[in-house]
């Protein structure tokens, strides 16, 4: 099979740890074509299909040079067996463009993981919104007034913008609600920004859990990642520390209620942020933890997310 990845740039990848090579790798080692290509390279013109000028490369097996191209030229998306959308937050007015012409490539013919409709339809922080019996206490607004009673009515809150990703823009403010103020009018811009606030958990101490569902079954590891050295942010691109262990009765419960309905939108990779029991975030742009869950725990992620994808294909 040929098996296009719309990802960030190749030579970006930190293959020692990025989950979107292991999937490369994998599929790679099974006989299928990889190819890979950027947002900025899909092109729709009327009275042709969706296409991109993509590369299809090979794996060496060494880590500096990872990868030779094999051939480069433009491929029609609907052409390839399956398409991964393995693009990276923010997701911007581009990712919602691309999310667009791939829906057409849809229309067109294409396989398209995760289903572009489905993006759209979940933006990472918002789609825990469906599941309030999981969440800690929410508030999503731009006002600063509502900030600030949701501070008095719950103390300890973390505030966040809704296009992050790794951690970035999060902020504690404790009970003594020290530079509240500037923070929420930082994060808002002033009440023009539309923001995430939620109640602070202590079983973030434990760790920010990554559980990966994958067409719907839940990956019997979670990546804890455990925030260092006073950070309370446990993501990895914040230096959190990341431990495998197996899912707790309460990972499991919320991975199997919301693995079923997520799959049948055509979300074929999720991963679930669960801090203590608590569901803070549902991943579906480009969900990580391979490496780290396969490394620790010996549960081979790839395989099992290559396995659904071929059968996936096969239907």
């Amino acid at each position: 099979m040929n098996i296009l990845f719309l990802a960030d740039p190749l030579d970006s990848f930190k293959i020692y740890k990025d989950s979107t090579f292991t999937m490369m790798r994998e599929a790679a080692a099974r006989g299928h074509q990889v190819w890979a290509c950027e947002q900025d390279q899909l092109v729709w013109q009327h009275g042709g299909k969706v296409q991109a000028l993509s590369r299809q490369i090979e794996l060496t097996g060494h880590p500096d040079r990872w990868f030779n191209v094999v051939s480069q030229g433009v491929v029609i998306l609907a052409d390839m067996d399956a398409v991964i959308m393995r693009k990276d937050p923010p997701f911007d007015a581009e990712y919602l463009y691309t999310t667009h012409l791939l829906t057409q490539a849809e229309r067109e013919g294409a396989r398209v993981f995760n289903k572009p409709q489905a993006l759209r339809e979940h933006p990472e922080k918002l789609a825990i919104l469906e599941f309030p019996q999981f969440t800690a206490p929410t508030l999503v607004t731009r006002s600063i007034d509502a900030i600030r009673a949701f501070h008095v009515a719950h103390q300890d809150i973390i505030l966040k913008p809704l296009d992050g990703m790794g951690g970035a823009g999060i902020f504690r403010v404790p009970a003594d609600g020290l530079n509240l103020g500037s923070i929420a009018e930082t994060l808002t811009r002033d009440g023009t920004q539309t923001i995430m606030v939620q109640g602070f958990l202590p079983a973030i101490a434990l760790g920010d859990k990554r559980v990966l569902l994958i067409d719907g079954e839940p990956v019997p590891f979670a990546l804890a990642r455990i925030p260092q050295g006073g950070e309370v942010r446990g993501n990895l691109a914040a230096g959190g520390k990341g431990v495998a262990q197996p899912l707790s009765e309460s990972d499991w419960h919320i991975a199997r209620t919301l693995g079923p309905i997520l799959a049948a939108r055509g979300l074929l990779l999720v991963g679930l942020d669960i801090i203590g029991d608590k569901l803070t975030e549902i991943n579906v742009t480009s969900p990580t933890c391979f490496q780290e869950i396969t490394q620790q725990a010996g549960f081979d992620v790839a395989k099992r997310f290559v396995d659904a994808l071929e059968s996936k294909l096969s239907v």
